[in-house]
């Protein structure tokens, strides 16, 4: 199963939303809604900065990926950004295999 990266950012809204539930609750609902696509939640991270939150899980595929973040960007509480996360062992698999490349300029 695809693992991912995803990266929240609170509205205004969401940061009020987050103010009135606390942390665990949020915790709660965001691994219900990625329990709902049939994924599973690793870990979740409040942060200072330039985000508000990580989460890491595993989501089915790119659809449930894309249903997440829909539905997260629908709310207006919040904006997140996925990124797929690979393992060693994915890496080792992608620098055997070939591709055709060539530089620019080249």
């Amino acid at each position: 199963m695809p693992r991912y990266l995803w990266q929240v950012t609170y509205s205004p809204e969401g940061a009020k939303g987050l103010l009135s539930e606390g942390g665990t609750a949020r915790r709660d609902a965001i691994t219900q809604m990625v329990e709902s696509v049939g994924g599973t939640v690793e870990s979740c991270y409040f942060a200072l900065g330039g985000r508000d939150l990580f989460v890491i899980g595993d989501v089915p595929d790119d659809v449930a990926a894309a249903a997440l973040g829909i539905r997260t960007a629908a709310s207006g509480a919040a904006r997140s950004e996925s990124v797929v996360l690979l393992t060693p062992e994915q890496v080792d698999d992608a620098v055997r295999r070939d591709a055709e490349y060539r530089a620019p300029g080249s």
